[in-house]
């Protein structure tokens, strides 16, 4: 059986307490970093792993880290990114219910190597569970010296906050995450600047996804060796894979960097129910592009499925049978890039309004001719040309539903 250092200690009762996590070797690897590394060498051996982000672009996080201006007195600043949003992917959600002490050592050991004393986990709104077990967890870390003025009697400080969205998709984005988290609307900042040089309060701010971060105590525990051998060169480890749709067994899978997506869909999650055929995958979450039944046999890495013409985003896996009509498929994708636009970049607004309207008049029989062709017109006018890449987002699964799905859509 593949190694799953993420979820192997995971307790279907609920989460890990403190006295239990520290029982099963919780805090070792942040430990060891503040006694016996230096943040440069905890920096270096993250890199080394090859540890792409897991909330969507898929940046190699040690690269990220080291565009932290050394020059710039500070303070520098972590924003956790929990706010997962994209539909189809509910893996961050998974680890704060089973393990917030894991993403808490996580944090510790990249503000330790970026020099980070404040960390705020920017969590939506809907996550109120979540939100309280984190916050548990961090009164649990803080009073037995985890947490504070000195983490686990190193002299390093670390506070770390917890802030609560309100529902908004667009606060995914990065720079508009930190415009919530400053008070203002959240909407998206003319980049660049980059949040590494100007991010939370105009100071150097590092950005990292839940499931990114709780991957680093196993990187320092055991090397990057041993984590780049569980995935690919220049993409290592392992991911958490969301599965849902018309699968016999959705759920959250810990899965090797390449496994097959066919052996996601088939052999992980069980296949479809008795008598349904697979008309469609949607491999990374609703922003990623729909992959056919011939398309599947590709490996769930950021590489592969570019060059498949899709993306792996958040590994949010959505599986369609031959009982759902892609007309359904195409209302709820066009439902929801219309309501959850900013509104800030034109194209993005009249483009996702203008779709969401032709998809309702054709659903009340009012179709016209030329419409999935307005739709593409429309769509591709979005792409490259928004503050952010929701634009993208919005037009990318609307584009290759059109393209190989149009005698569907047509009848």
């Amino acid at each position: 059986m593949a190694e799953r250092p993420l979820t192997s200690t995971f307790d279907p009762a609920g989460p890990r307490s403190l006295e239990a996590y520290v029982r099963g070797g919780g805090y070792a690897a942040a430990r060891r970093a503040l006694a016996e590394m230096t943040p440069a060498a905890v920096a270096g051996e993250v890199k080394a792993a090859e540890l792409r982000g897991r909330g969507g672009a898929g940046f190699p996080a040690g690269v990220k880290w080291s565009f932290i201006p050394r020059t710039d007195p500070g303070p520098f600043y972590l924003c956790v990114n929990a706010d997962e949003g994209e539909p189809g992917t509910f893996k961050d959600r998974h680890i704060l219910a089973h393990d917030p002490h894991l993403l808490l050592e996580g944090i510790i050991l990249c503000a330790y190597a970026v020099g980070v004393h404040t960390a705020y986990i920017y969590i939506r709104g809907e996550y109120e569970e979540p939100a309280r077990r984190l916050e548990k967890a961090i009164a649990e870390a803080a009073g037995a010296g985890v947490l504070g003025a000195s983490v686990l009697g190193s002299g390093f400080s670390l506070d770390v906050i917890v802030h609560r969205g309100a529902g908004a998709y667009i606060c995914g984005e990065e720079t508009a995450l930190l415009e919530s988290l400053e008070g203002f609307r959240g909407q998206p900042r003319l980049k660049p600047p980059f949040p590494a040089a100007v991010g939370l309060f105009g100071k150097p701010t590092v950005i990292n996804n839940v499931e990114t971060l709780a991957h680093l105590p196993a990187v320092i525990r055991n090397g990057a060796s041993w984590f780049l051998g569980l995935g690919k060169p220049k993409d290592g480890g392992t991911r958490l894979v969301s599965v849902s749709g018309s699968v016999v067994r959705p759920g959250v899978y810990e899965l090797p960097v390449g496994t097959p997506l066919r052996d996601v869909v088939f052999v992980h999650a069980g296949g479809l129910a008795p008598g349904r055929t697979l008309k469609a995958v949607i491999p990374g979450g609703m922003s990623s592009a729909v992959l056919g039944p011939g398309e599947i046999d590709v490996p769930m890495d950021s590489a592969s499925l570019a060059a498949a013409g899709s993306m792996i985003g958040s590994a949010g896996v959505i599986v369609i049978d031959d009982a759902v009509s892609m007309k359904t498929v195409l209302d709820r994708i066009s439902r929801f890039y219309a309501h959850e636009s900013c509104g800030q970049c034109t194209p993005c607004r009249v483009g996702t309004s203008w779709i969401r309207r032709i998809v309702l008049r054709r659903g009340a029989g009012e179709g016209r001719a030329g419409d999935l062709d307005r739709i593409v017109r429309l769509a591709g006018a979005m792409k490259g040309r928004t503050l952010c890449p929701f634009g993208d987002a919005a037009a990318v699964p609307i584009l290759a539903l059109v393209t190989k799905f149009r005698a569907e859509l047509e009848q």
